[in-house]
């Protein structure tokens, strides 16, 4: 019989990678999805058609414990979060209900279904993954950061993630739960959202290649983080619930890059040079800045036999090509129309 996986946030950048990952690995591939939204506005087509959905809430308890129920899941995947640290600074209390609450919620849910706690009841052994982040390190002690690093976030966002890494671990700890967090550092893609740097970068440089935008606005260049493929991160997720014993793990490349970097891969891709069109905004400069993050993941390697394939230069042009294309369709798409309007 084949294995079932619920994922939370599977609509997101990671979700989609994650369900497709776990399709092709025979896996039955359930999304949670909220309320009224539209399960088929994905971002992969194939995965509108391969996966089923169920209803539930990360703010919602009782919806989670439905959800369970109606899965009978082997693995929960906790990716479902609001995952724009610059947002958490505009509704913290929002950001904290759902990436730290909700963690709990979906730890309690899986807790009373499978009868975890209950004298009566051995429990049936669910495996759970919680998406941790490197923003929990914050103003970290060291560099690299690994699994022993203490936490000091700079950002309601990370302090949410701390919270769900720690209540995580608590479940594991008091009730024999098989509950691991993944610590993973900056992860992108092309299915990227637009408001985050990386893509607004390559989004950017698309747009200015085509003539359709004149300047890149942005904060702080010399940031510095570990950045790696997302599609690399998701199997290290699904590795960390195979293991015969659970543990917590640190996952990126151990390479740094700053924002400068993938701004000046960006433009060069495209023949351009980046210090003729970016433009620095103070504005867009976080209140209380998390300046290096770069991950040491050798225990991830060594356990898990997990490395990544794709590297730095070639993640940042992968993101450029896509959006090429993609700026390139909409604009043509719209000629179209104007056309056809006349």
């Amino acid at each position: 019989m084949a294995r079932r996986a619920l994922i939370t946030g599977v609509t997101g950048q990671d979700g989609s990678y994650l369900a497709e990952h776990l399709l092709n690995e025979g896996y039955q591939v359930w999304g949670l999805i909220r309320g009224q939204a539209n399960p088929r506005k994905l971002r992969v087509s194939r995965l509108a058609v391969e996966l089923s959905f169920v209803d539930g809430d990360l703010m919602d308890q009782s919806s989670l414990v439905s959800a369970i129920e109606r899965v009978q899941p082997d693995e929960v995947y906790n990716l479902g979060a609001i995952s724009f640290v610059p947002m958490s600074w505009q509704q913290p209390e929002l950001v904290t209900e759902i990436n730290g609450m909700g963690v709990l919620r979906v730890l309690e849910a899986i807790r009373m279904v499978s009868g975890l706690g209950n004298s009566r009841n051995g429990g049936t052994q669910i495996r759970f993954y919680q998406a941790s982040s490197s923003e929990m390190f914050g103003k970290a002690v060291e560099t690299p950061q690994r699994e022993s690093t203490p936490f000091h976030p700079r950002s309601p966002y990370g302090v949410a993630k701390a919270y769900g890494h720690f209540i995580t671990r608590n479940y594991r700890e008091s009730f024999g739960m098989y509950a691991v967090s993944g610590m993973l550092f900056n992860h992108e893609s092309p299915r990227r959202g637009a408001e985050f740097v990386t893509r607004k970068i390559s989004l950017a440089v698309a747009r200015i290649k085509l003539g359709l935008q004149e300047k890149l606005h942005l904060g702080n260049l010399d940031s510095v983080r570990d950045w790696g493929f997302a599609g690399d991160y998701v199997r290290a997720m699904h590795l960390m619930l195979q293991q015969p014993e659970c543990g917590d793990y640190v996952i990126g490349t151990g390479q740094m890059h700053s924002v400068r970097d993938a701004v000046r891969i960006a433009f060069e891709h495209v023949g351009l040079n980046w210090e003729d069109y970016v433009v620095i905004d103070p504005a867009l400069v976080r209140p209380a800045e998390v300046e290096i993050l770069c991950a040491d993941p050798a225990i991830a390697k060594e356990k898990l036999g997990w490395s990544p394939t794709v590297d730095f230069p070639e993640l940042i042009r992968m993101m450029v090509e896509c959006d090429l294309r993609q700026v390139t369709r909409e604009h043509e798409y719209a000629d179209l129309m104007t056309a056809g309007a006349w």
